[in-house]
């Protein structure tokens, strides 16, 4: 019998919008390049591998490219999976190990789940070297840490009309860019988009992680811990954002389950 596998639409209540994510449920660990040919395959912008543990599950997420250290709505779909199948009792939290910083927890909140994951801080720097130009847009600051650089912009308008020059993009010295700003509609508090083309994802259409860099920095200019953002690429999402001290942050999003099949090979 071949590993459970499904599709899941992450941070959003409705079908087809949201981030896809592929979740591959694991007897027992796979090698690296099999994980890889598996992510390439089903060509989604992640696939989350889980592996069950002693307390917990082991977690690894692949683009169709590359490994990544940290993917949320890979998480939030690892998660709502355990609970469909039965892995998780419904009012069991689903614990994480992973490469990245600390535990990784997911807790189910009626039809929504809450993760919570390490902040991601983003110090200001000085604008690297070609990135405004790629974007096309002069950022307002820059900020960056282990995972991305956070390039706040001008608007709403301004990052809902970018149309950045990917190949250059690529070229900047950047593992990933969120962009962001205010949001002009007062149901939300920032509006943000996210470009990895070095991860062979153009636009990812709604990026957990960046939610962990994207909390800390509106909470410190609009001075309030619990936010709302809502990523405006073409599919869309929205994240609940609340910041817990200076190390942990917590993620809260809808999960819809597209399809569910099994890994024959």
């Amino acid at each position: 019998m071949g590993a459970t596998l499904a599709c899941v639409d992450a941070f959003t209540t409705e079908a087809f919008r949201g981030n896809p994510a592929a979740v591959c449920l694991l007897d027992e660990a796979l090698d690296d390049e099999r994980m890889q040919t598996i992510a390439a395959e089903l060509n989604l912008s992640e696939t989350a591998f889980v592996v069950e543990a002693d307390d917990s599950f082991g977690l690894r997420w692949f683009t169709p490219t590359v490994e990544v250290v940290l993917c949320g709505h890979g998480t939030l779909a690892a998660a709502h999976v355990l609970w469909e199948t039965g892995r998780l009792a419904p009012g069991e939290p689903a614990r994480f190990s992973s490469r990245w910083k600390g535990e990784l927890i997911a807790t189910r909140l009626g039809e929504a789940v809450e993760l919570d994951l390490p902040a991601a801080p983003s110090p200001l720097v000085d604008i690297p070297a070609g990135l405004a130009a790629a974007l096309g847009a002069a950022p307002v600051m820059v900020g960056a840490n282990d995972l991305h650089h956070v390039v706040e912009l001008a608007d709403e308008t301004t990052v809902r009309a970018l149309t950045p020059d990917l190949d250059a993009l690529s070229e900047v010295d950047v593992e990933a860019v969120t962009v962001t700003a205010r949001s002009d509609d007062p149901a939300y508090d920032f509006v943000s988009r996210y470009f990895a083309p070095r991860h062979g994802i153009t636009e990812d259409p709604v990026t957990g992680s960046a939610h962990t860099s994207l909390g800390p920095w509106w909470a410190a200019r609009l001075d309030k811990p619990e936010l709302v953002g809502r990523q405006v690429s073409s599919r869309g999402g929205v994240v609940s954002v609340i910041v817990d001290g200076t190390d942990r942050v917590r993620l809260r999003g809808d999960a819809v389950t597209i399809w569910r099949g099994e890994l024959e090979v």
